[in-house]
């Protein structure tokens, strides 16, 4: 059964995710326009057995979509002075200079160009859930590509990379910098890094029947992804409580309409400015366009993430988003002033542009 809160003009959004939630476990689908909530539905089942109803706080791991609200975090330290982009990144950390990536960029890092998207030699996949060692780990890595030559999508050792630089720059970590100065204040229910205080109302995930579609699975593509080393055991207690920026954020639909809300109205939250104009333009300016190494289509990167080339985020290509494994997404479009977020529990083989959620935002759309 669906509930939550519609304005009125955006019935159909209703319809669409109530005909939808019959062939789901759980999910929630939120929309911002203007910094007003005109979407925040949520039904169906938070746990696989289902005996527990999704409810208004329920949150669930959005996976990669967790990479848009790093960014936005990762921008506001640049928008400080603390970062600057187009610094190598071997000037904040030394030892990521190894094996010639001296002169990659922090820039060139955020839009996945640094060459290191996973481990190619066999690791202790229990390394994933020790952020220092792993970050010393990825650092000492081999470049699998000449660091800013080409894109090849970064599925986790982009999080630990990230973590690393707001860590030696605001010596506070990053979920804490997210946690302190943006969602506390603006009471958003979203966390990178979620204590276990917190577990008890985190959704089941069921995981898709198929993997995904990569076609040839090349060095690089096999490093992100397909080794028995290439991410931890996720959903454990400790997964959820450490932090990884580039894929276990957990949140309710409306927190991550909420974070994607910057990327529409150039900078601001629910009326509270975070980024300046230059700043906004900064993260959202476009790093690299063309085929990714890792991902089997054509990837438009700006600042640590995703412009609108494949049309995944509505039909104007200023918008900017992320998708998460299995279906979730948040985005933001600028040009209609609309951010949304989609979560759930019950996971597709989908890399991106999961139908499900493509319903959704077609019909938000259909209700401007």
């Amino acid at each position: 059964m669906t509930q939550g809160f519609i304005a009125p003009g955006f019935e159909h959004v209703f319809d669409v995710f109530d005909a939808a939630l019959a062939d789901e476990l759980g999910a929630g689908f939120a929309a911002v326009r203007d910094g007003e909530v005109v979407v925040d539905l949520w039904g169906g089942w938070a746990n696989r057995d289902k005996t527990r109803a999704w409810a208004s706080d329920t949150i669930v791991p959005v996976y990669s979509a967790t990479k848009g609200v790093s960014a936005l975090t990762m921008a506001m330290l640049a928008d400080q002075g603390l970062i600057d982009y187009e610094a190598p990144l071997a000037s904040l950390w030394p030892a990521f200079g190894a094996h010639g990536k001296d002169k990659v960029t922090i820039a060139q890092t955020l839009a996945h160009q640094a060459g290191v998207p996973g481990f190619i030699n066999e690791i202790d996949p229990q390394l994933w859930l020790d952020p220092p060692a792993c970050a010393a780990a990825i650092a000492a890595l081999e470049p699998m590509w000449p660091p800013g030559s080409t894109s090849g999508y970064h599925p986790l050792t982009w999080g630990y990379i990230i973590a690393e630089i707001a860590q030696r720059v605001a010596e506070r970590s990053l979920g804490t910098i997210l946690r302190e100065d943006i969602c506390a204040p603006l009471q958003i229910d979203f966390q990178i890094g979620t204590p276990e205080s917190e577990h008890a109302r985190c959704a089941e995930m069921k995981k898709p029947s198929r993997g995904g579609d990569f076609g040839e699975i090349t060095p690089p593509r096999r490093a992100a992804f397909f080794t028995r080393w290439a991410a931890p055991a996720r959903g454990s207690t400790q997964w959820r409580k450490i932090e990884l920026p580039a894929a276990n954020g957990h949140g309710t639909a409306l927190g991550l309409a909420r974070l994607y809300e910057a990327y529409a109205t150039e900078g601001e939250i629910a009326g509270k400015r975070l980024l300046s104009h230059e700043g906004y333009a900064a993260l959202t300016k476009r790093r690299w366009i063309g085929e990714d190494l890792v991902l089997p289509f054509t990837i438009d990167w700006r600042t640590g993430v995703q412009g609108n080339s494949v049309g995944f985020f509505g039909p104007n290509p200023e918008a900017c988003g992320q998708p998460g494994m299995g279906g979730s997404v948040g985005f933001g479009d600028p040009v209609a002033r609309v951010s949304a977020g989609y979560v759930m529990n019950q996971q597709t083989h989908h890399i991106a542009g999961d139908p499900r959620s493509l319903k959704l935002i077609a019909a938000l759309y259909a209700c401007l």
